[in-house]
């Protein structure tokens, strides 16, 4: 399927990559990732139905990104395993989710290990949904990934997938990036996938979207705005998640001007977002803004 065939599609392509930033409790995340290899050891019931397509969907995510895979499961050094992939009975998990991962990190930059949970009746549609969550894209968009909640339900990855993981595992990329940082990075992304002839127009979309969403977030950090509708139609968003995620994104709109990703450098506008911030608890704003003084 070709990306990007119209000025539409573009737009939801990038309204994609945003909320794919977006955790579903309503906060906006940081970027984490794999710095290591991934050694995976399957276990629960049923596995003899399951592995090989967990596996392919597995194979597939990390091949993307360019992380090394090694299945130790039934291996002498099986312990070794930094991702559990457990197959459970169909009443361990709710019916709203049929499918869960747990990303483990000490600090959100880097991901230490993680464990995979599908229903025996839903792995199968949940293998590269999962999968996609595992490399630490942790949001749910709407667009045509995957990830989506809403009408795409695929057995493989999409090209929007492909373009997030690509992104997300370049070498412009770190863990620990705020939105702002990581979202040039990925619309670079998107837009290096367009024929040459579609993407000075994209360009100009790719700024006029950057713009607005600058907007819509001054409004949501300020109190007056809201989340990405995705994360409302998700029915996961909590007060509490909505509440820390206007700390967060205040601290986030500072570094973006402090450093001039997706905006400008401003350093007035990072010192009235950074002081924002500290003043909801935020300590990575109050240590910015020492660093000023």
């Amino acid at each position: 399927m070709p990306l990007a065939a119209s000025a539409d599609e573009l737009g939801d392509g990038l309204a994609t990559l945003w909320e794919s930033l977006w955790h579903q409790s309503g906060t906006p995340t940081r970027i984490v990732r794999w710095e290591n290899d991934i050694r995976v050891r399957f276990t629960g019931i049923n596995l003899a139905a399951h592995r090989d397509h967990t596996l392919q969907a597995l194979q597939t995510v990390t091949g993307e990104a360019g992380v090394k895979l090694i299945d130790v499961t039934g291996q002498p050094d099986e312990q070794t395993a930094n991702l559990i992939v457990e197959v459970t009975q169909n009443f361990q998990l709710d019916d709203n989710q049929p499918c869960v991962t747990y990303l483990n990190f000490k600090v959100e930059t880097r991901i230490d290990s993680a464990h995979i949970q599908m229903r025996d009746s839903d792995a199968w549609r949940c293998a590269y949904h999962e999968a996609m969550h595992l490399m630490g894209v942790r949001g749910h968009p709407a667009g045509q990934t995957v990830l989506s909640y809403f009408p795409w339900k695929i057995d493989g990855l999409m090209p929007l997938d492909r373009v997030m993981l690509r992104a997300w595992y370049s070498p412009r990329m770190s863990g620990g990036m705020t939105p702002f940082e990581a979202l040039p990075v990925l619309t670079d992304e998107l837009i290096a996938s367009l024929p040459a002839a579609q993407r000075p127009a994209a360009t100009q979309t790719r700024d006029a979207f950057f713009a607005e969403t600058i907007r819509q977030m001054h409004a949501y950090a300020s109190g007056q705005g809201d989340v990405p509708s995705v994360v409302k139609r998700s029915g996961k968003s909590t007060s509490d998640g909505i509440r820390f995620g206007r700390g967060e994104m205040s601290y986030f709109l500072g570094i973006a001007y402090l450093e001039g990703a997706t905006v400008p450098r401003d350093a007035t506008e990072a010192v009235r977002w950074l002081e924002r911030a500290a003043t909801l608890g935020n300590r990575g704003a109050q240590a910015k803004l020492g660093a000023f003084k």
